[in-house]
């Protein structure tokens, strides 16, 4: 039943009304209930499932008749805030979708109170005592006065407020004063490194961040206030109304706060004596950070912009100019990522002058690379000597002379690999600019021209705080984040120890990662080069209108290429155009763009291109490889396309089969060790380490790898990613399936909706015939799926040459790629499936989106407007929020994919236009888009319980402003695919597996393979390799992570993963996974290369096992701790893997 509720304040919002009506309806057992109050509005509606308790409360509260006649026959009024409030029955049915969400919370409610363990009532007062008044004192950084502990102060704010204990986050609301205006600052609780509480007559509460706070402003009042009232006051006819975000996000609290916030994370707050133990008593709620009672004082310093710039003036000093600039960017980096004070830096510097006058540079940049994830956080923990500037440079000493010895060891990939550089970055966030690597990159164009001068080149993303995209959300503005703050970089340059470095351009894969490239001038054949220089060099784009098109063009230049070839201008000829098509590898040569095919019919040295492939004029004649069919490589259902294949007539039982299929694949790999290890080595985990081959081998020598927590882990952590990529993505493996490459015939052999497609792997040779169903990701429109017939070609055509791509056909009036998602054929991939059980019955026509045409801005494009519009398609790239909301409406509609809505949307996801006029969205959702329970990666992995979502218990706290959102349960094959996979109860079991062959052992399981390995190598000699062994294993690299500040945990990066914390990877933690997989897997290869082949490069077996056993003597018997990190044993594995293959080949077993 939906009730109608009228005459309510217009400034009241949903969970207002809410907390008004909970108390009535739970009086007459109604306590699950909808309330949805629009903003500015002076009605409500309320839905009630229980179609008697709803009439129930029409009886006592509803009002039959209109006006004050009606009202008066009410049986009990009621009135908010002194206004008669009237109730009546609806016109309108209740929303189907709103009712079984909740069902579904009802039912979810139940359950977790059956699993809840018996607790004792709380009263109203210890319920709804989140928020406390206080007064922002401080905001500076920790650090020690004598023994005591301290916050520096280097922003007196002096204002009062509120602390709202959140969910997930601490809100504080300043009071507006003539300073300043009411100012929300939002600190996640996931970033508080330590929360220290002061029990004394004036308590303080004290902060150390991870990242620095989001900070939101009031939205202005509407510019023409007069009007504004006047349709208040319905006085003027109201215009349609767009609803206004209730905030804005900012950088900072202020411009003094501004020249501080990224570097100086720690804010003090006094709060009421009372209120204390209030405090420290929510530390027992979930999610929330420790509490530690400790006393902070108070000390001064030099401002915070004073002491930035006396660094940066030393930073650019002739005094230091011995310190080249790789030494002298990790020293700006420990200020201005706030590891350590300016000041401190500047301390560390002028001792590092004297001690380290004759030092190697590189070295010194390793040793302060080392130093990151050495500094201690200054708190409780840590004792006020270990951040003493003696401390610091002894540490850095030790650093240094532990990379002489390990230089031999290094795994800088740009001395080892022709294609890769070593590039330095930055992260540029609301709050500020955090530095980071060098990290290894595949070299593109510009950096293989420019390779002396890798260091003039600079890799910025901009992002949030915690290195995540910057999410669009409906109370929040974030306009002028985009428009003021990363507008103003783009436009400027950022300084790093006196370089200025600015905007280059981008490639089309970094653009959607919202990142770019910046640069530095330097000399270069005697002429300087700055970043138009360099522009000019890669062609002429004089000719080119569209900022689009222009940085496009351009971006050609920065898209990674692993090879290249130069071929003489001699071998180059033109073919005539086909009107629709391009012309197997993805190629780029000079000017052009495009797919490079064999033609057995050519000979010599011939590449043949035709007019539309050729981008802008230019005279390199290079060609660069970015990629190649050497395999087919799988292919993989997801939601788009299930849900388009549903609506084509696919039977749901062919998804519930294979997804069934592909988590008993997941179970079996716990049953034993061999299918563990084979497990592993399929999906390529561990392969470097040879983490598969050990898990094995341990069984075959009588020992289980379950037995090592750090081996458990690692392979559980690799199941439960699969899983959620099953339940949370719905990325379920087809076998009779396949993704490639699409090429042109230019054979002229095939008719239209024909292809080509043969693929050579390591199972054989297989060329498709028959009807095969084809199509292209992302697919959201229905026709974006299609038929085709797969044929075989005549013995000797030139076709037989091509391998593992799909050819298609030149004939037709619209080429086939075109009609799947927009495809083309310069570089794309698709995916072909000859499955049975996955044949639609019925196809849909292609969609036909009309061409859009590139803004001409009538003039040569310039370096501002590739800037502008980098930061447009940041702030309109909304195509997951797209995406998202089609798979909402597809599944709440009747016609499915086929709705208006969702072919509306397919068109905006394709042409990106026309988004202001997007369909409605919806605060209830499938129950398949509901985020999963939280993994908690501690002393093992742990599936947090979900909290049952329920806004009431956070009914006094104004904080988290999204409204929440309800979840029903999704009748269609998406929603029983979902609820299919309990990831709670399977990976239960997996622990229990996993746990159940323990049995107690005095030795842990590496001193019981040292144990082995000293039985059967008794007699050899291995302590002269003792100090290899300590160099190679301190060469072990820690910084996988792609933020600055936050650390990946060794078990995520042993096993090459992120996990998802509330669900399946997002795409940049896909991304971030894929690239910290293969520099792991490369450092680890080569660790193992060190270890065999030793400091000579010796591959005498007998060498090799001595080197070997050195390095699990090491490794078992000296523990490493990291201070920030704690113990890391992944060497211990990589070490026992090389020795225990060594110790094989000697005995012959």
């Amino acid at each position: 039943m939906e009730v109608f509720v009228r005459n309510l304040p217009e400034g009241a919002t949903d969970r207002q009304v809410k907390q008004y009506f909970k108390p009535i309806l739970t009086r007459l057992n109604i306590d699950v209930f909808h309330c949805q109050k629009p903003r500015n509005k002076a009605f409500a509606k309320i839905t009630i499932t229980d179609l008697a308790l709803g009439q129930k409360f029409l009886e006592l509260h509803g009002q039959t008749k209109p006006g004050r006649e009606g009202f008066r026959a009410v049986k009990q009024k009621l009135f908010h805030h002194g206004r008669p409030v009237n109730c009546s029955k609806s016109y309108d049915p209740p929303d189907d979708f709103v009712l079984k969400s909740l069902v579904r919370e009802k039912k979810e409610k139940v359950l977790a109170e059956r699993r809840r363990a018996p607790t004792v009532p709380r009263t109203s007062k210890q319920r709804r005592q989140r928020i406390f008044d206080c007064a922002l004192v401080a905001v500076g950084s920790l650090d020690y006065a004598g023994n005591d502990l301290v916050i520096v102060d280097l922003y007196q704010a002096r204002t009062q407020g509120t602390l709202s204990f959140c969910r997930r986050s601490l809100l504080v609301e300043l009071v507006a004063n003539h300073t300043h205006p009411v100012t929300q600052i939002e600190i996640p609780y996931h970033s508080i490194e330590a929360f220290l509480v002061g029990k004394s007559t004036h308590p303080y509460i004290t902060l150390s961040l991870a990242e620095a706070p989001r900070f939101f402003l009031p939205t202005p009042p509407p510019e023409d206030d007069l009007v504004h009232q006047l349709e208040r006051l319905g006085l003027q006819p109201r215009k349609a109304q767009q609803k206004s975000p209730q905030r804005c996000r900012t950088t900072a609290i202020d411009a003094h706060h501004q020249g501080l916030v990224a570097s100086c994370l720690s804010y003090s707050f006094r709060v009421n004596p009372g209120d204390v133990h209030v405090i420290l008593a929510l530390k027992s709620l979930p999610g929330f950070p420790d509490i530690v009672p400790w006393h902070v004082g108070f000390t001064a310093d030099l401002p915070f912009a004073t002491q930035m710039t006396q660094l940066n003036t030393a930073l650019s000093a002739t005094r230091y100019q011995a310190f080249p600039f790789e030494v002298k960017f990790q020293l700006q980096r420990l200020a201005q990522n706030g590891y350590l004070p300016p000041y401190k830096v500047l301390q560390l510097m002028q001792a590092m002058k004297r001690a380290f006058a004759h030092a190697e540079g590189p070295a010194l940049a390793a040793a302060l690379r080392k130093f990151y994830t050495q500094i201690p956080y200054a708190g409780p923990g840590t004792e006020a000597s270990e951040l003493s500037s003696t401390a610091l440079l002894e540490l850095l000493v030790d650093n240094y002379h532990q990379v002489l010895r390990e230089d031999q060891y290094s795994k800088d990939l740009s001395r080892q690999y022709e294609h890769i550089a070593s590039i330095h970055k930055a992260m540029v966030t609301p709050a500020g600019i955090y530095l980071s690597g060098p990290e290894p990159e595949v070299k593109n164009r510009v950096l293989r021209q420019y390779s002396a001068f890798s260091s003039h080149f600079l890799q910025v993303t901009f992002c949030d705080e915690d290195g995540t995209p910057l999410r669009h959300d409906r109370t929040s503005s974030i306009e002028a984040l985009y428009h003021e703050r990363f507008q103003r970089v783009l436009g400027g340059n950022i300084s790093i120890c006196g370089r200025p470095y600015e905007f280059l351009g981008f490639s089309h894969s970094s653009l959607r990662a919202q990142t770019c490239w910046f640069m530095a001038p330097f000399i270069w054949n005697g002429e300087l080069r700055y970043a138009r220089a360099v522009i000019k060099d890669l062609g002429d784009f004089s000719a080119i209108r569209s900022p689009a098109k222009c940085a496009a063009r351009i971006g050609q230049a920065f898209s990674q290429a692993f090879s290249s070839v130069d071929l003489p201008k001699e071998a180059f000829r033109s073919l005539p155009e086909v009107e629709r098509s391009d012309a197997s590898g993805i190629h780029r040569v000079f000017r052009a763009k495009g797919m490079i095919s064999l033609d057995s019919r050519l000979q010599g040295e011939v590449l043949c291109l035709r007019p539309s492939m050729i981008k802008f004029e230019a005279t390199s004649t290079q060609i660069e490889i970015c990629g190649a069919g050497f395999k087919p490589l799988p292919f993989y259902l997801n939601r788009q396309l299930i849900k388009i294949l549903e609506d084509l007539g696919v039977e749901e039982g062919a998804f519930m089969d294979l997804q069934e299929e592909a988590v008993d694949q997941l179970r079996i790999t716990s049953s034993n060790p061999v299918n563990a290890g084979y497990y592993l080595q399929r999906n390529l985990i561990g392969k470097s380490a040879r983490l598969p081959w050990l898990i094995r081998k341990l069984s075959y020598i009588g020992m289980t790898f379950s037995d090592d927590d750090f081996l458990r882990d690692a392979h559980e952590l690799a199941i439960l990613i699969q899983l959620r990529e099953l339940k949370y993505r719905s990325r379920i493996f087809v076998e009779r399936g396949m993704t490639l490459y699409g090429i042109m015939d230019e054979t002229g052999y095939l008719e239209e909706g024909q292809i080509y497609c043969s693929v050579h792997n390591e199972k054989g040779g297989l060329v498709l015939t028959g009807q095969v169903v084809i199509t292209r990701c992302p697919a959201l429109h229905p026709g974006d799926v299609q038929y085709v017939d797969a044929v075989d070609v005549p013995q000797g055509s030139p076709l037989r040459s091509v391998h593992n791509c799909v050819v298609f056909s030149s004939k037709g009036d619209r080429d086939l790629p075109s009609q799947l998602s927009g495809g083309d054929l310069d570089g794309d991939l698709y995916n072909v499936i000859y499955d049975d059980t996955l044949m639609p019955k019925k196809i849909s026509d292609p969609a036909d989106y009309p061409i859009v045409q590139a803004i001409d801005i009538g003039r040569e494009v310039t370096r501002a407007d590739m800037s502008d519009f980098f930061v447009q398609f940041m702030e309109n790239d909304q195509l997951g929020r797209l995406s998202t909301l089609h798979q909402t409406l597809a599944d709440q509609k009747e016609q499915g994919v086929f709705d208006s809505d969702c072919i509306r949307l397919a068109e905006m996801c394709s042409t990106a236009v026309d988004l202001g006029k997007m369909p409605k969205s919806s605060n209830v959702k499938p129950d398949f888009q509901a985020p999963g329970p939280r993994v908690l990666i501690e002393n093992s992995i742990k599936l947090e319980e979900m909290e049952v979502q329920d806004e009431d218990k956070d009914e006094d706290v104004p904080g988290e402003m999204v409204p929440i959102t309800r979840y029903y349960e999704s009748q269609k094959v998406l929603g029983k695919l979902y609820r299919a996979i309990d990831e709670s109860d399977f990976f239960t079991a997996i622990q229990r597996q996993s746990r159940a062959v323990w049995k107690p052992q005095s030795l842990s399981l590496a001193e019981r393979v040292w144990d082995y390995v000293r039985e059967k190598t008794a007699l050899i000699q291995y302590h002269h390799y003792i100090g290899f062994a300590r160099d190679v294993k301190e060469a072990t690299m820690l910084e996988y992570s792609s933020h600055p500040i936050h650390f990946v945990s060794e078990v995520e990066v042993f096993a090459g993963a992120l996990i998802g914390k509330n669900g399946a990877q997002t795409k940049r933690q896909r991304e971030t996974s894929t690239s910290m997989k293969d520099k792991h897997d490369r450092d680890v290869a080569y660790t193992v290369q060190c270890i065999l082949q030793g400091e000579e490069q010796d591959v005498s077996k007998e060498e090799a096992l001595e080197r070997s056993i050195a390095c699990l003597d090491v490794a078992v018997h000296e523990r490493r701790t990291i201070k920030r990190f704690g113990r890391l044993v992944s060497f211990t594995w990589v070490a026992a893997a090389v020795c225990l293959k060594e110790v094989e080949k000697f005995v012959g077993i």
